[in-house]
């Protein structure tokens, strides 16, 4: 019988190899989930403008994702005043990368306003320029965030692409779920016709403005708010960039 000093040696033995090889694995295998996890992203991206892809974005390999970024979407990172940052003010605000793509909403709503920063994706079809941007809020559970794709007007949505991180399936889910639910924001406006920032409503119920409201999903009521809140506040920080491109 082995004695009880031998055990606790032979234990802590194999657990140092164990965990020697579970932390060689992981660095291997972070280029890889690097490479996922930005390919992902570029996804979800592409999703705002899928009705403008020759490909639908479920059916492209990561390549003609990663090809479709090289050759028809500039990035840029603007901050709150709609200034454009440089790739270097960027890494300097904390992202190595410096792209549009590297930056987190997630982190930036969690420093004061005036510090935040926010990316923008220009996306060029065969006849105009799209204008991606991001925002985030809350939902029941969790964060839930969209993409949301805008006509040459800066006005007009031409798509949208939700995401969340704990929605109820079936409830609040539905934003990401359900295709119909995102393809309802396709033509709704941001602007009034005077001019005036009316966003889109997620009401309860039908819908009666055709430009301002779109139906929420039946029994996700904080959610649905939680789209609407978003929309309001999220889109307000891309005012001062939208200005300075109307007037190039």
């Amino acid at each position: 019988m082995h004695s009880t000093s031998y055990v606790v040696k032979f234990i802590l033995i194999v657990s140092t190899v164990v965990a020697l090889v579970l932390a060689s694995m992981a660095t291997l295998l972070k280029p890889i989930h690097d490479r996922n996890e930005a390919i992902a992203n570029k996804r979800s991206i592409l999703f705002a403008v899928n009705d403008f892809l020759e490909t639908p974005v479920r059916q492209m390999s990561d390549d003609e994702v990663l090809e479709i970024f090289e050759s028809q979407i500039e990035q840029i990172v603007v901050d709150v005043n709609g200034n454009v940052l440089s790739k270097e003010e960027v890494q300097e605000r904390g992202y190595p990368g410096g792209m549009a793509e590297h930056v987190n909403l997630g982190r930036e709503r969690r420093k004061p306003e005036s510090e935040r920063i926010f990316p923008v994706f220009k996306f060029q079809t065969s006849d105009q320029v799209l204008t991606v941007v991001s925002v985030r809020g809350n939902g029941l559970w969790d964060e839930i965030w969209a993409n949301v794709a805008l006509m040459p007007d800066l006005n007009t949505i031409a798509g949208v692409a939700f995401g969340h991180r704990a929605e109820t399936p079936g409830l609040g889910a539905e934003i990401n779920d359900n295709p119909r639910f995102a393809k309802q924001f396709q033509g709704t406006r941001l602007f009034d016709e005077e001019g005036n920032f009316k966003s889109v409503t997620v009401v309860k119920g039908r819908a009666t403005d055709e430009y301002h409201e779109v139906d929420g999903v039946t029994g996700a009521t904080v959610t649905n708010d939680g789209v609407t809140e978003m929309f309001d506040r999220g889109l307000r920080y891309y005012f001062d960039f939208f200005e300075t491109v109307k007037v190039q």
